[in-house]
């Protein structure tokens, strides 16, 4: 209801509207601006060629993009806790968790999601006579998005509950929700294998992309990553609902409001 309201109110002004999500769209482009300049200087990155960046950068880019669509609103959380305002919500008769992420609904936010799946597209295009299709590997596309937009929304909702804590802490979360994007943008090959098994075992984001890009692509899993953790996905983004929900329900059982 208050998404509506929110999506209402923006409608109002539609060419507002589009302009806002035209801008939405180029901003986030640009990002990938740089992988085609990149690319005009280089035949492949990590061993991989430019369709096949295109793919995780289609994929972890249309993940992120509905998780920021869905879930971006909680950034605030740390400036609501500060000046009271969300005393407000623990009112209303409904979670809190979606009247946080519902309120402000930025429906701009969209167009992060069509230049995402933009991109998607096109590199499935350019790949469709190097990839040996199974109906198992076209079934892991929507798979790894959807699996993706949970994974990245667990996050971001494990970054507004440390936000109980910490208030002034939402630039130290967005590194793990807006950097492990870009992180994700690229190939596993050109980063330390530190890093590679950070992002497994530790906040497991190449769940989102990498593992199942790898094995839509027949390229072997990184070093100490089991070949059939491509599969593992849905329960990964599971596991990460479960811990984001524990630790929502601890931040918002410590909530003391401001005293005033």
């Amino acid at each position: 209801m208050v998404a509506g309201m929110w999506i209402r109110s923006t409608m109002a002004y539609r060419a507002s509207f589009v302009l806002t999500l035209v801008t939405s769209f180029c901003v986030t482009f640009f990002d990938f601006v740089v992988i085609l300049l990149m690319f005009g200087q280089v035949r492949g990155l990590g061993g991989f060629a430019f369709a096949e960046i295109a793919l995780l950068y289609g994929l972890t880019g249309t993940a992120f993009g509905i998780a920021d669509l869905t879930m971006g609103s909680l950034q605030r959380m740390g400036r609501r806790i500060r000046d009271g305002s969300l005393d407000g919500f623990l009112l209303r008769p409904a979670p809190l968790i979606a009247q946080v992420a519902a309120d402000k609904f930025a429906l701009r936010r969209l167009g992060r999601v069509l230049q995402g799946l933009m991109v998607l597209v096109w590199s499935l295009v350019l790949l469709r006579g190097e990839v040996a299709w199974t109906p198992l590997k076209v079934l892991m596309v929507p798979g790894a998005v959807l699996c993706g937009a949970v994974i990245f929304s667990a996050v971001m909702v494990l970054g507004a509950s440390a936000l109980f804590w910490l208030q002034d802490a939402a630039e130290v979360t967005n590194a793990f929700t807006y950097g492990g994007n870009t992180l994700l943008q690229y190939p596993p090959t050109v980063f330390a294998q530190d890093l590679v098994r950070g992002v497994v075992y530790v906040i497991p984001l190449a769940f989102v992309n990498w593992l199942p890009a790898l094995y839509l692509l027949d390229r072997p899993a990184p070093p100490g990553v089991p070949a059939w953790a491509a599969f593992a996905p849905p329960l990964v983004a599971l596991a990460c609902c479960g811990i984001a929900a524990l630790a929502w329900r601890a931040g918002v059982r410590s909530y003391r409001s401001t005293g005033s």
